[in-house]
């Protein structure tokens, strides 16, 4: 299997969204970090990442990890990545997966 990176690539976060239908009690959702970087061997979740990113990442990590990729026929200019982002809706946050 190949060694697959993930680059945090951009963090957003939607206060009105947060306001209005969020449970104040969450704390800290997120502990990502601008430009933070973790490698995947053998498509186990790095240590760090959050469970529900890697859910979302996962079956592209693994399609790439085996040698896949050209997500949606050309989507990314470089066939081996994906741009993807989490499902939290009030501070996605979106990552390049490549392989290394």
């Amino acid at each position: 299997m190949k060694r697959i990176k993930i680059t945090v690539m951009r963090m957003a976060c939607y206060s009105d969204l947060m306001e209005q239908y969020e449970n104040p009690h969450i704390e800290q959702a997120c502990n990502m970090s601008l430009g933070q970087t973790f490698v995947v061997e053998n498509c186990q979740r790095p240590e760090g990442m959050c469970h529900s990113a890697w859910e979302t990442l996962l079956p592209f990590v693994r399609e790439l990890a085996q040698g896949g990729g050209n997500f949606f026929d050309g989507w990314m200019l470089n066939p081996h990545s994906a741009m993807l982002s989490c499902n939290d809706g009030f501070r996605p946050v979106t990552f390049l997966v490549e392989v290394l």
